[in-house]
């Protein structure tokens, strides 16, 4: 049942550690850390991308800035509650972590694949530009009754499907982890730079059939 449940949420990304491990909670004395990975698209620019890790995959007091990972894992959330509201937290939680000497030629450097439920009503738009744009929210389901929300948006063909759907929509969702910065309002006079995480989408299906190994599919 554990193994069907992790199936629904795959997360492989390579990339150059870029930081410090800092704390971030424990449980049962176990110490899980944060480490920002800076994994390169196919355009010049790139992704920094927070990761989870347990002090029992790798030893979070080395510093291991410059080094490139790859790490396999699962896209995952949890509710801060800060300035009187909740906010959505996203990293990847690491299962497993393997250092490696570069980035192949062509390797496919950030993939993710969801099978999850539409949690809020689309809400799709068109660019100044024209772009087709649809933003979804999946809500992942993980073991002992957990969820997972994630944040997704579809671009061209896909907002327009997408936007048909509605809350409760079982779909799969392949595409690529990236940040995006933005500035956020906190009164008339000021404003702070944020980074954003969320799926950019490039294949979606309404699930009816379920693939073996869906990252290869």
């Amino acid at each position: 049942m554990t193994d069907k449940v992790i199936e629904n949420n795959q997360v492989v990304i390579m990339g150059e550690i870029v930081s410090d491990f800092s704390f971030s909670h424990e449980i049962f004395g176990e110490g899980f850390y944060m480490v920002d990975v800076k994994v390169e698209r196919l355009s010049d620019s790139n992704d920094m991308i927070p990761v989870m890790v347990s002090e029992r995959l790798i030893d979070v007091t080395s510093d291991y800035r410059g080094q490139n990972i790859m790490v396999t894992g699962q896209f995952r959330s949890y509710n801060r509650h800060e300035e009187r509201k909740n906010k959505l937290v996203l990293s990847v939680f690491a299962r497993e972590i393997e250092f490696v000497d570069e980035t192949p030629e062509g390797s496919k450097t950030n993939q993710i694949y969801l099978d999850g439920y539409i949690c809020k009503e689309p809400i799709y738009r068109k660019t100044p530009l024209g772009r087709e744009i649809a933003d979804l929210l999946l809500a992942v389901n993980r073991p002992y009754g957990k969820s997972d929300y994630i944040p997704c948006i579809c671009w061209g063909r896909n907002a327009r499907y997408a936007n048909n759907f509605h809350v409760g929509t079982r779909c799969e969702i392949w595409g690529r982890i990236q940040s995006r910065e933005y500035m956020k309002k906190l009164s008339e006079d000021q404003v702070e730079k944020r980074v954003a995480y969320e799926v950019s989408v490039s294949k979606l299906e309404l699930l009816d059939n379920l693939m073996e190994d869906p990252l290869h599919a």
